[in-house]
C-alpha cells in the first residue's frame, strides 16, 4: 500500500471519493470541491491527475465496469445464471450500478470514442454470443444485439427498486433471493441454458 502522501495513495483517494460522488449525484450534479474535500486534497489536485470532470468518471466508469465483468463472468451457454449473478452484484452493489447508469443517461453517445470500455466490453459479449449460436449453444433466430440488451434489463430489473426490499437483513436476504430466482426463470425461458453432453 502506498504511503498516504504518495501520488498513487491521493490518486486512489480521488477514485475513491469521485465514485461515492457520481453514484449519488450523477455527471453534471457532481462537484470536483466536493470530490477534493472528501478525498483529503485540493481542486487544483484533482485536475492535476484528471483533465475534466468527465475523464475523471469515464475513469471510474471503466474500473466499475472491469469489477462489474470480473465478478459477473458471462458464460453463453447458461444466461439464466449470468443473470443471477449480475442480479446479485446489483443487489450487493446498488451504488455501482447507478454510477453506470449515470453515463448512459449523460453522456452524448456520439462523442464516445470507438475504444470506450463499455463499447468494447459490449463488442466481446456480443461476438461470444454470436459463437455460441454458431456453436448450436443459443437460438439463432435472436439477434444477439436483443439478447445482451434483454438479459442486463432483466438481471437489473430490481436495481433501482432496492427500496422495496425489507428493512429486516433475514426477511431481505429471503426477499432478495425470491427476486433471484425470478430474474433466473424469466431468463431461462427467453434463452434456455445449453445442455452439454
Amino acid at each position: 500500500m502506498p504511503p498516504a502522501s504518495s501520488p498513487e495513495a491521493t490518486r486512489d483517494r480521488i477514485l475513491a471519493a469521485a465514485r461515492a460522488e457520481f453514484a449519488r449525484y450523477g455527471i453534471a450534479g457532481a462537484r470536483i470541491d466536493r470530490i477534493a474535500k472528501a478525498a483529503k486534497t485540493s481542486k487544483e489536485r484533482v485536475y492535476a491527475y484528471f483533465a475534466s470532470k468527465e475523464a475523471l468518471y469515464r475513469l471510474v466508469s471503466a474500473e466499475e465496469l472491469t469489477a462489474i465483468v470480473e465478478a459477473t463472468g458471462m458464460d453463453p451457454a447458461d444466461l439464466p445464471e449470468y443473470a443471477g449473478r449480475l442480479h446479485d452484484y446489483y443487489a450487493a452493489h446498488p451504488e455501482r450500478f447507478r454510477v453506470m447508469q449515470w453515463g448512459r443517461l449523460e453522456l452524448d453517445p456520439e462523442r464516445t470514442d470507438a475504444d470506450d470500455p463499455v463499447r468494447a466490453t459490449m463488442a466481446g459479449k456480443l461476438e461470444r454470443l454470436r459463437q455460441a449460436q454458431k456453436d448450436g449453444l443459443l437460438d439463432r433466430s435472436w439477434d444477439p444485439i436483443d439478447i445482451l440488451v434483454l438479459l442486463n434489463q432483466i438481471a437489473a430489473s430490481w436495481a433501482g427498486y432496492l427500496d422495496l426490499a425489507p428493512a429486516d437483513p433475514a426477511e431481505r436476504e429471503h426477499f432478495l433471493r425470491d427476486r433471484r430466482a425470478a430474474v433466473v426463470t424469466a431468463v431461462e425461458r427467453l434463452f434456455p441454458a445449453a445442455h452439454r453432453s
